[in-house]
């Protein structure tokens, strides 16, 4: 097992199970610690600050997640994923561009259970961040943040639901890069980006070999899902 493929497989299992330590209620100073860190991820993301980006979640097990993106643990790749984003990417010659309202960051709604301390940020028409948050040694960070587009949540998919189906991939899942307009690798996707259609859950989950499955899932349960059909397809050569 790789390094990256370890720190993939603690945060489903810490995410997945209910072994946590009780969570004790966050007091008012947390709950204004947690909404600091949700504005410092747009200033640093609109910034495209992306080491100041990753220093914002879990050590080695804070994740980012889509649809599009997949699952992205761990600093480097959570590095690598701002590197990637459109409006970071200068074509030669040029700086950055801005990127619209990247300055201004969501007022988190958070919940508090007994386990955990989660928080929703509307984007409106953009849909929402569900977020899990964990409190470190260096402050509270993401313990994973969660982006569900509208036509996923009409799907009745949550961070949970997107969860369980990488899950549900299996091993041997790896990063998918795409060449910028520079000619730059830039990483696109990690484990399985998750398409929404009018009637199935799809998923194209990228491999280690540089191959990757087309898959179709099925929902059996909350939170538990079977695939409906695989198909594999080569790494081209």
């Amino acid at each position: 097992m790789t390094l990256a493929l370890g720190r993939s497989a603690m945060l489903i299992l810490w995410l997945s199970t209910s072994a946590f330590a009780q969570v004790p209620p966050p007091t008012p100073d947390d709950r204004s610690a947690i909404q600091a860190l949700v504005t410092g991820y747009a200033q640093a993301l609109g910034g495209c600050r992306a080491e100041e980006f990753a220093d914002l979640f879990a050590p080695d097990i804070g994740s980012f997640a889509s649809g599009f993106r997949g699952l992205i643990v761990g600093r480097e790749r959570l590095i690598a994923l701002v590197q990637s984003e459109r409006h970071c990417i200068a074509t030669a010659g040029s700086a950055p561009i801005a990127r619209p309202g990247g300055a201004n960051g969501p007022t988190v709604a958070i919940e508090v259970t007994a386990t955990a301390v989660r928080g929703i940020a509307d984007l409106g028409g953009a849909g929402q961040y569900q977020d899990e948050y964990v409190k470190t040694p260096k402050g509270w960070r993401f313990l994973s943040r969660t982006v569900l587009t509208p036509a996923e949540k009409a799907a009745g998919l949550d961070a949970s639901e997107m969860l369980a189906i990488q899950r549900l991939a299996g091993p041997g899942l790896g990063d998918y890069y795409v060449a910028d307009q520079n000619g730059v690798k830039r990483l696109r996707s990690s484990g399985v980006a998750i398409g929404v259609s009018a009637d199935a859950i799809t998923g194209r989950a990228y491999l280690k070999d540089g191959g990757y499955y087309d898959d179709v899932y099925e929902k059996i349960g909350p939170a538990q899902w079977r695939i409906k059909s695989r198909a594999y397809v080569p790494v081209s050569r």
